[in-house]
């Protein structure tokens, strides 16, 4: 808000249409704006230009693709029908280097161009890098929470489906990447009902339990019991009884010693974060 009072943003929906159809004179007129001077703006769209990015400098795409989030708050949100077709083709560039850059800063890209913007440009860009490599999804996941929570609740539910792709990666030895995605799940309960939770994101906890690197399974353990905690405040009672149920079945009865282990872990976090009341626990 105070970003928006600084900069006399003014969000006016009649400016921000882009038509594919444009002539070049009319394409050209799109991407005039009066903050800083057209010209200094103008060799920075230039910099996508493919023949310049082959002749001048292979990394000029990457460094376009840095400022793109600096030049968009410098331009203000009403001016981004100036930007969008340069990230679009940033976006869409072959080099993952540069697709990373951008999927590192969406959600604060996000921040700066408002809720209506960012479901029309910026979801379908993201949906994008949810499907990429290894090296370009990292940069959506370490942000997930920052740019789920700035979406409309419908449009947030629509990603519980594609949570589950989170534990498959392109190197199984990347476990980093796991123990990212259960950091991450540690901010969605806030921003999911108890059902969700229950539904959606307890398989992918329980399914981090047990991972074959201690790392992820201490992160996991936390995740399991803020999610004991999340569901025992819920209105509806069968969710957190269910949940506590299933890790007895799951892991306290488990035949393997590292499944009970984990039963004793998970009972000493959620003793330690009081996310049960003692005789609950009991």
């Amino acid at each position: 808000q105070s970003m928006d009072s600084t900069l006399h943003y003014i969000h006016n929906d009649s400016d921000l249409s882009t038509n594919s159809s444009f002539s070049p004179e009319e394409e050209r007129k799109s991407k005039v704006q009066d903050v800083v001077p057209q010209d200094l703006l103008d060799q920075y769209l230039s910099m996508t230009d493919p023949s310049r990015a082959q002749t001048v400098d292979t990394e000029i795409a990457k460094h376009c693709a840095y400022s793109l989030p600096g030049v968009a708050l410098t331009l203000g949100r009403q001016n981004w029908h100036c930007l969008k077709d340069t990230y679009e083709t940033l976006a869409s560039d072959m080099q993952w280097k540069v697709r990373r850059t951008l999927a590192f800063s969406i959600h604060e890209l996000a921040v700066i161009l408002g809720d209506q913007l960012t479901a029309g440009d910026l979801v379908p860009v993201f949906n994008g890098f949810l499907k990429d490599l290894d090296e370009v999804r990292i940069g959506v996941l370490k942000h997930l929470h920052d740019f789920l929570k700035l979406l409309h609740v419908d449009k947030r539910r629509e990603y519980l489906y594609q949570l589950q792709e989170f534990l498959v990666t392109d190197n199984s030895r990347n476990w980093r990447f796991r123990a990212e995605l259960a950091e991450q799940l540690i901010l969605l309960l806030d921003l999911y009902s108890a059902r969700d939770i229950y539904d959606y994101l307890r398989p992918i906890a329980f399914s981090l339990c047990a991972d074959k690197v201690s790392s992820v399974r201490w992160i996991s353990y936390k995740l399991v019991s803020e999610m004991v905690k999340k569901l025992f405040m819920a209105s509806t009672p069968t969710f957190v009884v269910d949940l506590m149920n299933e890790l007895v079945e799951r892991f306290c009865r488990c035949h393997k010693w590292s499944g009970r282990q984990t039963f004793v872990f998970i009972c000493q976090t959620i003793i330690e974060d009081d996310c049960l009341p003692m005789d609950q626990f009991a």
